[in-house]
């Protein structure tokens, strides 16, 4: 087959060299919009409609040199991936236009290095959605059914200014800086580029890799990390596991229920996913604060007795309860249900274990129970001993792997 040329148009006059493979292709692929601002025949061209299939049988079926136009670079997010795979790569001559995203970056008058991007284009919204809740510098390519009023309705709560680039390049851009709840009412046409940032936190010095998610070192901190009343936090070794089986992650949404200190939500969001703790204390829910802040994390505190405070939560991926009170079963069901992946639970009492894995086997998801105990090495004068910690139950359910776009 001829190659095909892949063109990322940015707003800016074409060179005379993709001008001539234009005016020369036998057939010209791309969107409506680009199609008519180059003037291209519809005899021989062809609109990027739909799921794409059309489009991609007349260009296998094309003898000829055939050009596909792009906005920006279309490496990146792009259509690149989908003819790479459908007529190789050794096939693509790839000449790249400035992409969305380090335009929207200019125009905001920000460096990104350290920012992280994400598409909720023809994809399931909600893990770019969780990115923005937990990093502080995200760039979002949006979907005309995902534009910035969702994303900034999703926002609402969580502390994001909202830089807005609508028609980048084009004759009709228009930018806007503003909170969510301000984008969340007004109207936006497509295409744009969102910039989601945390004005509270940012990235010191300098990075040394994109996005800047870098390890985040140790994990399992140390109880003295946090600040804690009388023992209440859940324990490293006891946290270890925890985390083991909550799998958090960038994309993901965490719940941690009975907060306490916050050593859970913490270390879930120092993981990359963003996290929910729920505490009804509000002596208890500024010591999260204060612990989120000491480490870095975005956690978002709600303070609330659960289970009414869960109710109006977005939908987690997995829920750690490390503290139910008088309401033990709703809690616990209300979070088997909304968990999308996983619940884990502590427990240190017989009488609450069986019911505990009972009600997450009634609400589908496969339960495994453990019993760990930690002992700690003191010294005593020259010698040394064990120091046993508190036994504690670990009673986790999870869901088969889900699978999203």
């Amino acid at each position: 087959m001829s190659r095909i040329s892949v063109l990322g148009l940015d707003g800016g006059i074409l060179d005379r060299g993709a001008e001539a493979l234009v005016r020369e292709a036998v057939l010209v692929v791309g969107g409506r919009r680009h199609l008519g601002e180059l003037g291209v025949e519809p005899e021989r061209s062809a609109p990027l409609v739909g799921d794409l299939s059309e489009a991609l049988g007349r260009i296998g079926e094309t003898e000829g040199a055939v050009v596909v136009l792009a906005s920006g670079d279309p490496g990146f997010f792009g259509i690149v991936r989908i003819l790479g795979e459908r007529f190789g790569r050794e096939n693509l001559r790839v000449l790249p236009g400035l992409s969305s995203v380090a335009l929207a970056f200019a125009r905001a008058g920000l460096h990104w290095d350290d920012a992280v991007v994400v598409s909720a284009h023809g994809r399931e919204p909600r893990r770019a959605v969780n990115v923005c809740r937990a990093h502080p510098k995200v760039a979002v390519l949006t979907s005309p059914g995902f534009g910035p009023a969702d994303l900034a309705r999703s926002l609402e709560g969580w502390g994001r200014s909202l830089f807005v680039a609508e028609a980048l390049g084009g004759d009709e851009e228009r930018v806007f800086d503003g909170d969510a709840a301000t984008v969340a009412r007004m109207e936006w046409r497509d295409p744009n580029v969102v910039i989601a940032i945390d004005e509270g936190r940012g990235t010191v010095g300098k990075g040394w890799i994109s996005s800047g998610m870098g390890s985040p070192g140790r994990w399992a901190l140390p109880e003295e990390d946090f600040e804690h009343r009388s023992g209440m936090i859940t324990k490293g070794e006891i946290r270890a596991a925890v985390l083991a089986r909550l799998g958090p992650g960038p994309g993901d949404l965490v719940w941690d229920v009975g907060a306490g200190s916050g050593s859970v939500a913490i270390e879930c969001a120092r993981l990359g996913a963003a996290a929910v703790a729920v505490e009804r204390e509000a002596e208890s829910s500024e010591r999260v604060r204060n612990n989120a802040a000491r480490h870095g994390a975005c956690v978002r505190v709600v303070e609330g007795e659960a289970p009414e405070a869960l109710r109006d939560l977005p939908e987690p991926d997995a829920v750690f309860v490390g503290g139910t009170g008088a309401y033990f079963e709703e809690i616990v069901k209300l979070s088997a249900v909304a968990a999308r992946r996983a619940v884990v639970l502590t427990l240190i009492t017989l009488e609450r274990v069986v019911p505990a894995a009972e009600i997450l086997a009634g609400c589908g998801l496969e339960v495994e129970t453990t019993l760990l105990q930690a002992s700690k090495v003191k010294g005593v004068g020259s010698m040394h001993r064990l120091v046993p910690e508190a036994p504690v139950f670990v009673v986790s359910g999870h869901r088969g792997e889900v699978v999203e776009a």
